[in-house]
C-alpha cells in the first residue's frame, strides 16, 4: 500500500518541474545565442519575444505556487529570496530590446534562471 502524498511531496514535485523549466530556458538561451551568431534567420524564430514572455509567465506561476507552499511548509525565506531574484533578472531581460541587444538579454536571463533553479533546489530540501 502506497503512503499518502503530503503537501511537501507536492512542493517537491513542483520544484522539480520548475527546475526542468529552468534547464529548458538555459538551453533555449544558449541555443538562441549560438543560432543568432551563426544564422541570423534562426533568431527570428528562437528570439521571438512571445517565447520569452510565455516562459516568464510560466516561471512566475510555478514559482509562486512552489515557493509559497515551500515557505508555508518549511518557513525558510532563502529559497523564496533566490527565486524572486532570479525571476526579477529574467523579467529585466524581457524588457531589454530584442535584436542587437541579444547578448545583454542572455547575460540577464541565464544567470537569472540559474539563481531561480538554485532557489527551487533549496526549496525541495526540508533543511537548507
Amino acid at each position: 500500500m502506497a503512503e499518502p502524498t503530503t503537501s511537501t511531496d507536492g512542493v517537491r514535485r513542483l520544484d522539480r518541474w520548475a527546475m526542468w523549466l529552468s534547464a529548458a530556458c538555459v538551453a533555449h538561451c544558449v541555443a538562441t545565442t549560438v543560432m543568432v551568431a551563426l544564422l541570423s534567420t534562426a533568431g527570428g524564430l528562437l528570439g521571438n519575444p512571445l517565447i520569452h514572455e510565455v516562459g516568464l509567465v510560466l516561471a512566475i506561476l510555478l514559482g509562486a505556487v512552489a515557493f509559497g507552499k515551500g515557505v508555508a511548509d518549511h518557513g525558510r525565506p532563502l529559497p523564496l529570496l533566490l527565486g524572486g531574484t532570479g525571476l526579477a533578472m529574467m523579467a529585466a531581460a524581457v524588457l531589454v530590446p530584442h535584436g542587437a541587444h541579444h547578448l545583454a538579454e542572455s547575460a540577464l536571463t541565464i544567470p537569472g534562471v540559474l539563481v531561480l533553479a538554485a532557489g527551487h533546489a533549496l526549496n525541495r530540501h526540508r533543511r537548507a
